[in-house]
């Protein structure tokens, strides 16, 4: 891998839980002759310590939100729906970079997106568990027509008010900007949607509680002027957290990786 950076990047990662825990791993392991993990911070405290006890670097902070990010030149947000909008606009106001996997609290927030590229700032959004967005990105520059995502989640990933569902059940219909609001924790892949494609309300959401799988399956239809465009992603779960994707934290060091390879492959 060819690094195109001279110095040095230094990362923050706010949410120490399955996937903050994985992408620190990899900034340690596979990265660390380009990038050093500087911060971690944490609701729950006693998380971020034992992440860096676990990552055996004592130079790693535990500190807070506003620290880590005069620390870090990028900012990695795997923490929840309800606090990646107040990071991000901290973020962005230092001009600093930020990759946002909780991307559901930035839906409707195109006053952050103008922001950043005001202040000359990066905010990276990655695929998440799905697959699909490359043609869509490509789709987006000539017309699209229609977007629809079908879910189908295991009952034990969802609140546990469904825990009783003894069949396939549709439990939610409706645009984007529902679904997110609706089950915040569960369809950040509807939020990423929107931002690539057609907005949130007019991205088409359908969300099934099936107790006969083990797995999300994502399925994505997208019409447009240059063709239809059909996915269906079957997600592993996380071996740390059930309620992850394990795509989900490979695509934010897929996301990583790409930021510093010369090499740039798909749209």
């Amino acid at each position: 891998m060819r690094i195109k950076r001279k110095n040095i990047l230094k990362i923050g990662i706010v949410g120490c839980g399955a996937i903050g825990s994985r992408i620190a791993k990899a900034i340690t392991k596979d990265f660390s002759s380009y990038a050093k993990l500087v911060a971690l911070c944490d609701i729950d405290k006693n998380k971020a310590e034992k992440l860096k006890n676990k990552l055996k670097d004592k130079k790693i902070g535990i500190c807070s939100l506003d620290r880590l990010i005069r620390l870090s030149d990028l900012v990695v947000e795997s923490a929840s729906v309800g606090i990646s909008a107040q990071l991000a606009e901290k973020v962005i106001s230092q001009g600093k970079d930020i990759l946002v996997m909780s991307t559901g609290g930035l839906l409707e927030r195109e006053d952050l997106l103008q922001k950043a590229r005001k202040k000359n700032a990066s905010i990276y959004f990655p695929s998440g568990g799905i697959c699909g967005l490359d043609g869509l990105k490509a789709a987006a520059i000539s017309k699209i027509k229609k977007i629809t995502l079908t879910t189908r989640k295991p009952v034990k990933s969802l609140p546990d008010y469904f825990s009783n569902i003894k069949k396939e059940t549709l439990i939610f219909k409706g645009n984007a900007c529902e679904a997110v609001r609706k089950f915040p924790q569960n369809i950040n892949v509807a939020a990423t949607l929107s931002l690539a494609g057609l907005g949130a309300k007019r991205t088409f959401v359908r969300i099934i509680a099936s107790p006969g799988i083990d797995r999300n399956i994502h399925e994505v239809e997208i019409e447009s002027e240059a063709g239809r465009i059909f996915t269906r992603t079957e997600n592993v779960p996380s071996p740390d957290n059930p309620k992850t994707s394990y795509l989900a934290s490979l695509s934010a060091i897929a996301t990583l990786k790409q930021i510093f390879d010369a090499v740039k492959i798909g749209t």
